[in-house]
């Protein structure tokens, strides 16, 4: 999607959970649109070319996305687009970037993100599976898949981890919901990596310790994955000794850096 006109910047900068005041081309930021509950609508990548600001974002989120900017626009000298069917997205790894990328802004190791027309990607690969074992080795979540768009905070996808959600600007929709879970410290899911000695159970697979649950599986790949985990849940299983499973298959998790991890 792009976003132009004289208040783009400053229309942006009222809604997202990022601070578009440190977007500038060559610098783009992750962040999302929320309900005024705190909760995630749809995140995105938001890069600066020229004058105009673009929305990398999950193309069947698009529509609704440009839906709720237009009912906020008021009186906003801007313009809304949806370029879905003539420009696509790239993302490039372990190579030199091409003209005109940008780093992805979530994690170093994902590399650069090329907006350009669907025609000239078409020279590029299209290696999705690739991706997406990369993604999850980084560690990064994929909304529709490892958290539910409109039924899940910033905090427990991880947003505030990966440069998602910027506790220094000033208001946004949801941004007191937002900053009251972070300053409180009451965030008790997180999306954390799991492995199996196998292939791992399909998405929406429940995590078990014993027979209480403790999260929801989510993507994986070759035996690793993401997971939704109530992490207070998980540290009580882990003092008692009590394995996790799921779908019958035991499992292991692995953690979110030591300032981020609750109970």
């Amino acid at each position: 999607m792009r976003v132009s006109g004289a208040d783009a910047r400053s229309f942006l900068q009222g809604l997202f959970t990022c601070d578009l005041e440190r977007v500038a081309p060559g610098a783009p930021a992750f962040g999302a649109l929320l309900t005024p509950q705190g909760k995630i609508i749809t995140d995105f990548i938001v890069s600066q070319q020229g004058e105009n600001f673009w929305l990398d974002a999950p193309r069947a989120l698009v529509a609704d996305l440009l839906k709720r900017l237009r009912l906020y626009r008021l009186r906003a000298k801007i313009e809304l687009e949806d370029l879905s069917e003539t420009m696509g997205v790239a993302a490039i790894w372990d190579e030199s970037s091409p003209a005109g990328a940008a780093p992805d802004p979530r994690h170093a190791g994902l590399g650069a993100r090329l907006i350009a027309e669907r025609a000239a990607l078409a020279s590029h690969p299209d290696n999705r599976a690739a991706y997406e074992a990369h993604r999850i080795a980084c560690g990064i979540p994929q909304g529709g898949v490892d958290f539910v768009y409109g039924d899940t905070f910033p905090h427990e996808a991880n947003m505030d981890l990966i440069g998602g959600v910027d506790f220094k600007k000033g208001c946004y929709v949801g941004q007191e919901v937002v900053s009251r879970v972070h300053h409180r410290g009451t965030a008790r899911r997180r999306i954390l990596p799991v492995r199996f000695n196998g292939e791992a159970p399909p998405p929406g697979t429940h995590v078990l310790a014993g027979e209480m649950e403790v999260g929801t599986l989510g993507s994986s790949v070759a035996g690793h994955g993401l997971a939704s985990i109530r992490t207070d849940r998980a540290h009580d299983a882990k003092v008692a000794g009590t394995p996790l499973t799921a779908g019958s298959e035991p499992m292991t998790l692995g953690e979110l850096p030591s300032d981020a991890r609750q109970g």
